[in-house]
C-alpha cells in the first residue's frame, strides 16, 4: 500500500504534536522511565508519508529518554526487529527531534490538527501510581476495551483514539489520519 499525501493544499499540511514524556524516576520501582521508541516512532513515520508536519514535544522540552528495552539495540532483543525506530535512533536529523523537544509551553493547540501522547507501556509490574484500566472503569459509562497482550489494539470514539501497547502505535496514527480525513 502506498503513502497517501495530503495533496488538496500542499502549502499547509495537517500539523501533529507528539508529545512525550520527560525522563523521571518510577516512585514505585525507583527504575528510570522513558518513552517507548515504536509509540513515537511508528506514528511520526506513518504522518510524515501522509504529508503530515510533526513537531515533538514535552512538558519540559529539551532531551527525551527512551525506555532502554524499547531500544532495537538492547541486549535483551524485546524490539530488535523494529527498524523504523532504528532508523530514527541514527538518522541525525531524526535523532535531533529527540534531542531538543519544544517544550508543551511554547505550542499553540490551535496550530494542530491532532496531538498524540506517547507513554511507556507494561512492563511486568507498576511503574506509575495508577493502571489506565482500573482508573477508567470507575468512571460511570466507561467502556474499556483490550486485547491480547503484544497485539495491535486501537479504538475510536469521536475524537478520542487510543491504542493498547506499543505494537498499535501504527494502527492509532492511521485512526488519526482516518478521523483528519486524509
Amino acid at each position: 500500500m502506498s503513502a497517501a499525501v495530503d495533496i488538496t493544499n500542499p502549502e499547509e499540511p495537517k500539523r501533529v504534536a507528539i508529545i512525550a514524556s520527560n525522563p523521571s524516576v518510577s516512585k514505585q520501582t525507583g527504575w528510570p522511565i522513558g518513552f517507548w521508541w515504536a509509540e513515537l516512532t511508528h506514528p511520526y513515520c506513518e504522518f510524515v508519508e501522509h504529508g503530515y508536519k510533526v513537531d515533538i514535544c514535552s512538558p519540559d522540552g529539551g532531551k527525551l529518554q527512551a525506555d532502554s528495552w524499547s531500544d532495537p539495540r538492547d541486549q535483551g532483543r524485546l524490539m530488535a526487529d523494529d527498524l523504523i525506530s532504528l532508523g530514527f535512533i541514527y538518522s541525525p536529523q531524526h535523532s535531533a527531534l529527540i534531542e531538543n523537544s519544544k517544550p508543551i509551553s511554547r505550542i499553540e493547540v490551535g496550530d494542530y490538527d491532532a496531538i498524540l501522547f506517547v507513554a511507556d507501556e507494561f512492563v511486568g509490574q507498576r511503574m506509575q501510581p495508577f493502571w489506565i484500566e482500573e482508573e477508567a472503569k470507575k468512571l460511570p459509562d466507561t467502556n474499556f476495551m483490550v486485547s491480547g497482550r503484544f497485539e495491535a489494539h486501537a479504538v475510536r470514539d469521536g475524537n478520542l483514539i487510543t491504542g493498547q501497547q506499543q505494537y498499535s502505535a501504527k494502527a492509532v496514527a492511521r485512526l488519526v489520519i482516518e478521523a483528519l480525513g486524509v
